[in-house]
């Protein structure tokens, strides 16, 4: 069915009608049929739909924490379009069938364009490169590998992991954590508090040596290198330097990390414990100048849904990471406030489009693009309820917070997946 958006504001900046016609293509609203369905969007901006990098969406294997299907949903209500899923799934993502049933799942939910992330090494080993060609032949058509939830540290592979994937234009998404500097058992960002609260500390340098070596490798390689979850200013700085010499990497930054600090940890409550850690208020600071700046390139959520038997632990021992998906606008939102509509459209949908190779994705909003939008009303507060979220999970940190800016309709491929802010 045709559909037309009626008095948006496009990016903030000019208001207009969209038309999208049958096969979910925007056309020239002028050809729009008298008898289209219409949104009125009057005092909403619309935006391409948002683009995640960084999603866990624990299926297969965890499906008790989070599916495809319910994390679909959570990424629709949040205004996203389209998501990256990670691979340290059970079994991993690390060949061509297990990325192809990935894929498969989330074209079965039909809420959003769900791409799978494969493995850069077999099981998360470390050791032996998974079926990295095999993956991007695929019908999934696999270009961005990672190991996220355990660092590439051994130099040797990740120098060949960036010169397979340079064959073919893919990407590394490194997770930066040198496991001789920060262990399996960091948990707190290192410094006085962790001291005080007794928990194993987790040194930002553990992050930036990585980061630094990894540019290096980039550089030597001529291929490219993602940074995911910036946490430390050191790391923005790293990033600054590499892009000033003309290296091959991008960044993305999580919005936990844009808004929170370690001070959350002195409560001990593990819905705050995440990898990398939350970290003092300077990093926060550093996170957001580079974010501004462009020296960080995306906003990615990270959203990790866990079940409440792996949370609720003692701090040392309960699972880590946050749910996001559906707060992310807002949070960066609320922790950028002057951060302008064309902005937020660059570092959520863009420019992540362009670094996972989704050419479909995060377009313009003009005749031709393919109909990804998400409609937001920009002067709405929202009081988060953890207990209303499309998640399976409930480990939400912003449960109880005001955001600024709801997400009112979400369209995916032209068919309108969230109207007035609730799954259609």
């Amino acid at each position: 069915m045709s559909l037309v958006i009626k008095g948006a504001s496009l990016l903030g900046e000019k208001t207009a009608d969209l038309y999208v016609d049958d096969t979910g293509i925007l056309q020239p609203v002028d050809a729009a049929p008298s008898g289209a369905e219409t949104i009125d969007a009057d005092g909403l901006v619309a935006l391409p739909g948002l683009v995640d990098l960084h999603t866990h969406l624990r299926e297969p294997g965890r499906e008790d924490a989070e599916t495809i299907l319910t994390g679909s949903q959570a990424a629709a209500l949040g205004g996203y379009t389209a998501v990256l899923a990670m691979a340290n799934t059970s079994p991993v993502t690390d060949t061509a069938e297990a990325a192809t049933r990935v894929w498969e799942l989330g074209r079965e939910a039909g809420l959003v364009h769900v791409q799978p992330v494969g493995a850069v090494t077999r099981g998360l080993g470390g050791e032996e490169l998974a079926e990295l060609g095999l993956m991007h032949r695929s019908r999934a058509g696999v270009t961005v590998f990672s190991d996220d939830g355990k660092c590439v540290h051994d130099a040797r592979v990740m120098r060949r992991a960036l010169e397979y994937v340079k064959a073919f234009g893919g990407v590394v998404s490194q997770h930066s954590q040198d496991p001789a500097l920060a262990g399996p058992a960091a948990c707190c960002h290192e410094g006085e508090l962790s001291g005080r609260l007794g928990l194993p500390g987790w040194p930002g340098i553990a992050e930036e040596v990585i980061v630094a070596r990894d540019v290096m490798l980039a550089r030597h390689t001529g291929s490219r290198v993602h940074v995911a979850h910036v946490s430390t200013a050191g790391s923005v700085e790293v990033v600054r330097w590499a892009k000033a010499h003309g290296i091959d990497v991008t960044a993305e930054v999580t919005p936990h990390h844009l808004l929170l600090t370690t001070d959350l940890l002195t409560g001990y409550d593990p819905t705050f414990k995440v990898n990398p850690p939350l970290r003092p208020q300077e990093d926060v600071a550093a996170l957001r100048a580079g974010l501004l700046d462009g020296t960080i390139d995306a906003v990615a959520t990270d959203h990790a849904p866990h079940a409440r038997h792996d949370k609720e632990h003692a701090f040392v021992d309960a699972a880590f990471g946050m749910l996001g998906l559906e707060t992310a606008l807002g949070v960066v939102r609320t922790a950028l406030p002057d951060l302008s509509w064309a902005d937020v459209a660059r570092v959520m949908s863009v420019t992540p489009a362009r670094i996972a190779g989704l050419a479909d994705q995060g377009r313009t909003l003009e005749p031709g693009s393919p109909a990804h939008v998400v409609l937001v009303d920009p002067d709405a507060s929202v009081t988060v309820d953890r207990d209303a979220s499309a998640s399976l999970s409930r480990n939400n940190p912003w449960h109880g917070r005001v955001l600024t800016s709801r997400v009112v309709h979400t369209v995916y491929s032209g068919r309108v997946t969230v109207r007035d802010g609730v799954l259609v």
